[in-house]
């Protein structure tokens, strides 16, 4: 039995925003100085080479209700931490929390000591122990920092990271900003896991009725299974603030502002879009992209993006609707303090289709029944592989679910070009195929079938070695599936100039691969950034040997 209050759409999208002019009654959270709402310009923070960071308990404000978070420096989000390429860092992070913690620093490139992942990179860090961080910055752009330890980012443990280019940055900006982007529950995540753990739809208030929802279920599988964990216990921030807040962000018309988009959340893909104002995309997962003009752009979780836009002399809505359209985040932009524009209503739920499984309404039938069969009979069976993909699509074209129709442009990772070219020109010496597997009605997530705890021995990577990743999604969810200590080069079809990133969203029923060449000798993780999927099963690890023969 669901024991939270299930709201309908309408009363969570009034609760949401009728409290639009009220940001400054409500309580707030405490919040670095970056993300203060109307002077969170982070061109204002410079680059520094040491850092102090602290993770305890904090108290928090959110929509009125006071929380115990686990913050950074006493706020959530933690501090801006603004590097330079070329320069060597250190940060010395203290444990306050009463249970083990760590800090993992996503999308750099750094020793596999310094990349935070307990049990892999190193032991974490004890209650009231320190751990000195301390590499050498390699590369620029927009990236972020979190835990690596149990749940406890989806508790408020994590803060965005701007590293400045050496030399001159070919993004032409005026004045940038960070949007940080997350999900919060006042519940407890073990409870949230465990709640999912009984009952996968626990978080649905969406359920398909009459002949599809039957089809559906014969194949114990459902059309709204958009998001694991919705609005129905998430408060969806920006800055840390939530919809009511309202953080505004000021600009001088005339001016190219760079907004860093980073999603920090558990488990919420957000679809982006500033209402009447064109966003061009100049760079993905830290790294330049050639400029794409889009008006709506799909973040996965772990994702980063960075857009600029030239806004009039007016208001404009910054607009982060959960994919599963359960609820939103929203800012404003703004040339003077107070003034809002318009927010958006909830559009209507998406829904998957039989394509998102890899059948057409045609192979309802006869091929369903026969695509249930194979997974008896397939190395990746048993009862946490309720799925296999017959007939894997290619979807790079595609904007992600539920903007397939939308009446403007969207961004697609076919749109993403690299904006000098790839390092790497050698083709790749070998494939290797991985399965993302599950079973949603159980809630449970794993790699060709089998989750973390049974995982017997790491993915091997030969040291020097170009390899293709080939990833093929047997699940009807959206994994963004992130590697730790190499970037991946999407093979998108741009050849050397391929983009690079940290962490690719595979679709439902997706084939997708990724060229990676292997120069990061040590341990490294590889998981769905989904954080209860991560928990379930679905990580593994990669060794990249010195000195290894692969058969």
């Amino acid at each position: 039995m669901q024991h939270i209050d299930r709201l309908s759409r309408r009363r969570f999208l009034r609760n949401s925003v009728s409290l639009a002019g009220m940001s400054g009654l409500l309580g707030s959270l405490p919040l670095p100085a970056w993300a203060v709402s109307g002077t969170g310009a982070a061109a204002q923070h410079r680059a520094h080479d040491h850092f102090d960071l602290r993770i305890g308990a904090t108290s928090i404000d959110v929509s009125g209700r006071t929380a115990t978070a686990f913050g950074i420096n006493g706020s959530v989000p933690g501090p801006l931490l603004r590097f330079r390429e070329g320069d060597r860092v250190t940060l010395d992070v203290r444990n306050d929390l009463g249970v083990d913690s760590s800090i993992h620093w996503h999308g750099l490139l750094l020793p596999t000591n310094m990349d935070g992942v307990p049990g892999m990179s190193f032991a974490g860090i004890r209650p009231g122990e320190s751990y000195h961080y301390e590499f050498d910055v390699i590369q620029n752009g927009t990236y972020w920092y979190h835990s690596h330890s149990d749940l406890q980012e989806q508790s408020g443990v994590y803060g965005p990271i701007i590293i400045d280019p050496a030399d001159a940055d070919p993004v032409e900006f005026d004045r940038e900003y960070v949007v940080l982007l997350s999900d919060w529950t006042f519940e407890d995540p073990k409870r949230v896991f465990a709640n999912l753990k009984k009952m996968s739809d626990y978080y649905s208030d969406q359920h398909p009725i009459g002949d599809l929802g039957s089809m559906w279920s014969q194949m114990r599988m459902s059309p709204t299974d958009i998001a694991d964990v919705t609005g129905l216990t998430y408060t969806y921030l920006l800055n840390g603030r939530d919809a009511a807040a309202n953080w505004t962000g000021l600009f001088v018309p005339g001016e190219r502002v760079r907004l860093r988009f980073i999603n920090a959340s558990a488990m919420t893909f957000f679809n982006v879009r500033i209402p009447d104002l064109e966003m061009a995309v100049v760079q993905a997962d830290g790294q330049n992209v050639a400029p794409v003009a889009v008006d709506e752009i799909q973040i996965g979780v772990a994702e980063t993006y960075d857009v600029v836009v030239e806004p009039a002399d007016r208001a404009y809505t910054l607009m982060a609707e959960s994919m599963d359209r359960s609820g939103f985040a929203r800012g404003t932009l703004a040339p003077r303090e107070g003034m809002i524009a318009a927010v958006p209503e909830l559009r209507h739920p998406p829904r998957l289709h039989m394509r998102d499984m890899g059948m057409s309404h045609g192979d309802m039938g006869d091929h369903a029944m026969h695509h249930m069969e194979a997974v008896r009979h397939d190395h990746r069976r048993g009862s946490g592989v309720a799925n296999l993909n017959q007939m894997p699509l290619n979807r790079l074209a595609e904007p992600g679910i539920g903007l397939e129709d939308v009446p403007h442009r969207t961004l697609c990772y076919a749109d993403l070009k690299s904006l000098d070219e790839n390092n790497d020109l050698r083709a790749p010496e070998r494939d290797l195929e991985i399965h993302l597997t599950g079973n949603m009605h159980r809630y449970m997530w794993s790699f060709d079938g089998i989750k973390f705890s049974e995982v017997e021995a790491p993915i091997r990577f030969r040291y020097g070695e170009r390899l293709r990743l080939v990833l093929v999604n047997d699940t009807m969810m959206a994994h963004p599936i992130h590697l730790h200590g190499m970037f991946m080069e999407l093979v998108n079809g741009n050849d050397t100039f391929n983009p690079r990133k940290h962490t690719v969203i595979v679709k439902p029923a997706e084939r997708l691969a990724v060229d990676i060449t292997a120069n990061a000798a040590g341990h490294w993780a590889f998981h769905c950034h989904l954080l209860y999927h991560m928990k379930a099963g679905m990580m593994s690890s990669v060794r990249v040997y010195a000195t290894d023969v692969l058969s």
